[in-house]
């Protein structure tokens, strides 16, 4: 029998292990006896930094699969084509250089107090990650909501046209219900209560 899958979460812009989403999946997994098989890590704002981070969560985990919200699916997306893993996206942005570009300069970081400046050579850096849209449906699952007031669904909707996309009417940027969608996301990844 295979060992579980590791699942990975990739926070997004300005975020944290803090964010909503991240507590709700630690809180889960540690429930349900699956606490050592997820990981969480703080990443750096800087999308060079913050890949080396996350390849080395990969390279140190069992059969990882990815979770990666806004910024993170973005991230999320990347590295699962880079390295042929199982992805669940939530609110993922897609062409990153079109939106980040408006919000050049001073940042600061919601969780960890953390302030910093986005450069064009960020813009840049963030632009270098983009892969064409997926075509293996069964590697990646997306999850929307069509009230999203930071990012545009339907761009999402387009990019991952070909792989498995759930849109919901309502919600926001944060996914409401995350939460209840738990264990959808769990069975994604292949993981069964220890």
């Amino acid at each position: 029998m295979l060992p579980q899958s590791t699942l990975i979460y990739i926070h997004g812009f300005n975020s944290s292990p803090a964010s909503l989403k991240a507590r709700e999946l630690v809180a889960t997994c540690a429930r349900q006896g699956l606490a050592e098989r997820l990981r969480v890590p703080a990443l750096h704002h800087d999308p060079r930094r913050a890949i080396a981070q996350l390849e080395a969560e990969i390279a140190a985990a069992e059969r990882p699969v990815l979770v990666g919200s806004s910024l993170g699916g973005y991230y999320a997306t990347h590295l699962a084509e880079r390295h042929g893993l199982k992805a669940l996206l939530i609110n993922p942005a897609v062409r990153v250089q079109r939106y980040f570009a408006r919000y050049l300069g001073p940042q600061h970081n919601y969780y960890s107090g953390e302030s910093w400046e986005l450069t064009a050579a960020h813009v840049a850096a963030l632009a270098e990650l983009e892969v064409p849209p997926p075509q293996d449906p069964a590697r990646f699952m997306v999850w929307l909501q069509t009230g999203d007031e930071t990012l545009d669904y339907r761009d999402a909707a387009d990019y991952y046209r070909l792989c498995a996309v759930q849109i919901e009417e309502g919600g926001d940027h944060g996914y409401r219900g995350f939460a209840a969608r738990i264990p959808e996301l769990l069975a994604f990844a292949g993981l069964t209560s220890a």
